[in-house]
């Protein structure tokens, strides 16, 4: 794939799993007649953002590879020669659960799935509750270009871009479920949509790759989900931006871009992987979160919508044993 377009779908969702899907198809195929070929839906595209509760019972949204979303996108994928990217709360035959991303290729065959690597827990994103963590990065040789997926919190670690970009992604695609808490549009820490924004046009240009993140839109429960997907190009450009409600995002990309500006940056032949030593060194016992006394990355004081870091207030969050594992 050389100049192509793809396909973002944003839409808003509601409980009923069954008419979500539904609504999403049509959404497919809207972008189908506008000239997509690669298409992509948000994270967990069938359900309610069900993790922002701690601790509920939300088996009931989880869906066995192949199952009922993926056998109807993989019907439409082979009647329109399309790929299809379709994020979803998967159980495994053996009743694990994780939060997945299926690549249909265009001629309607399901790949290996990519679970998401980087599993937060923290208020109104208690993931951890929810979802084990894949262990793998992906890169797919589709019809139409050798594509990575990643979601979500993926997309604040640098270190899962690069890794699929040293495996020949041309394009990555970030399926996301991001909002501001709701009454509350300008955190006092910043502008969420801005950093999300930053973060990914990071990776395009450090990685000389094209980027697509796409996002949930609509009120559910506490968050106020804020679209915006966009299509940035390998120099970090934004091509093309959606709004903050529903939409159909198709861009046409031109990949040809990414190897000349990688070699005008010379950021890969110049790398220098024997100096990166301490990225994949365990923190020492001594130096965790929790034997420093503080709690990473955030903690909900109760009697405010305060987002906090430093230092951590064991009467607000005792228990501190979930986010440690995370660092061990």
């Amino acid at each position: 794939m050389t100049t192509q377009k793809i396909g973002l779908i944003q839409t808003a969702v509601g409980g009923d799993p069954d008419r979500n899907l539904a609504h999403t198809l049509g959404a497919v195929r809207a972008a189908i007649r506008e000239g997509a070929r690669v298409i992509c839906l948000q994270e967990l595209f069938r359900t309610p953002y069900f993790p922002q509760y701690d601790g509920r019972d939300a088996s009931a949204y989880a869906e066995t590879i192949p199952g009922p979303a993926t056998r109807a996108l993989s019907a439409l994928a082979r009647e329109a020669g399309v790929v299809i990217i379709a994020p979803l709360y998967e159980r495994t035959a053996d009743g694990e659960y994780y939060n997945t991303a299926v690549v249909i290729d265009a001629d309607g065959e399901l790949l290996p799935p990519y679970r998401k690597v980087h599993i937060p827990y923290d208020p109104l994103f208690y993931e951890k509750t929810y979802f084990r963590p894949g262990d793998d990065y992906r890169v797919y040789d589709t019809r139409y270009g050798r594509i990575a997926v990643l979601i979500c919190y993926d997309q604040w670690f640098p270190e899962a871009a690069r890794a699929v970009a040293l495996q020949g992604a041309e394009i990555v695609f970030y399926p996301t479920a991001l909002g501001s808490i709701a009454g509350e549009e300008v955190p006092p820490e910043g502008d969420w949509r801005e950093a999300w924004e930053t973060v990914q046009r990071g990776h395009a240009i450090a990685n000389s790759i094209h980027v697509a993140a796409v996002n949930r839109v609509g009120k559910e429960g506490d968050i106020r989900f804020f679209g915006s997907s966009f299509v940035a190009d390998a120099f970090g450009n934004v091509l093309a931006r959606a709004g903050e409600g529903e939409e159909v995002l198709v861009v046409e990309i031109d990949l040809s871009m990414n190897e000349s500006i990688r070699e005008g940056w010379g950021f890969f032949r110049n790398r220098r992987p024997e100096t990166y030593g301490a990225l994949t060194r365990r923190i020492p016992a001594d130096r965790t979160p929790e034997a420093l006394g503080y709690h990473m990355p955030a903690e909900w004081e109760p009697h405010d919508a305060v987002w906090l870091s430093w230092p951590h207030d064991t009467e607000t969050f005792p228990d501190l044993a979930p986010v440690e594992a995370a660092y061990i």
